[in-house]
């Protein structure tokens, strides 16, 4: 398996451990690939903040990973968020009560927010029908599922990742998408809005 790392605005787009999943053979793939990333993912950590915890903490950012499963022949999608983060972040969108910790209603709403600011195009603006399939709380972070057919054709994809940005203007959120030997990563940060992946060469 291949992994790849860096370190997600736009309006165009419409956690005790507890996990929710609707697509059975979905969590068993995620699982997999999640374990795999998560150990790559805590190496690099450390690599880039010298495995200082008050730098890692002052750090608003998110990673996700969008990947062709060819054994299922989908378009798998993960999100992988700070524990931290979406605590404060619920009791901002939602109300100072909400607790994605232990209430699974938390978890799920904060889990639709994040797909309702997450979006796949293909290159004539036409939206990738994406599915919300699971979300979890594993340790210090959140992660959330999605799945989508996979596409008829590959030529370009535009990408759309807000979640977290109409709260932290700082938040950075970077994306990992995996065609084949092929890994494009687009970092949104700032006033970034749509970034755009060519297939074609």
């Amino acid at each position: 398996m291949s992994l790849f790392l860096t370190f997600f605005t736009n309006q165009k787009v419409k956690p005790t451990v507890s996990i929710f999943f609707t697509v059975g053979e979905s969590a068993s793939s995620h699982s997999l690939t999640k374990r795999s990333f998560v150990l790559f993912l805590t190496f690099v950590l450390l690599l880039a903040f010298g495995a200082s915890p008050a730098i890692a903490h002052q750090v608003k950012a998110a990673i996700s990973r969008v990947e062709l499963n060819p054994r299922t022949d989908k378009l798998e999608i993960m999100h992988r968020f700070d524990l931290h983060d979406a605590e404060h972040a619920v009791q901002e969108l939602f109300d100072n009560t909400a607790d994605i910790h232990k209430r699974e209603e938390t978890q799920k709403m904060f889990a639709e927010y994040v797909v309702e600011r997450f979006g796949i195009y293909h290159a004539d603006d036409t939206q990738v029908a994406l599915k919300l399939v699971g979300f979890e709380v594993e340790g210090k972070h959140f992660w959330v599922y999605q799945e989508a057919d996979k596409p008829d054709t590959l030529g370009g994809l535009q990408i759309v990742h807000n979640a977290l940005r109409d709260i932290w203007h700082a938040q950075t959120n970077t994306v990992n998408v995996k065609f084949d030997a092929t890994i494009n990563t687009l970092t949104f940060t700032e006033n970034t809005e749509v970034l755009n992946i060519d297939f074609s060469h």
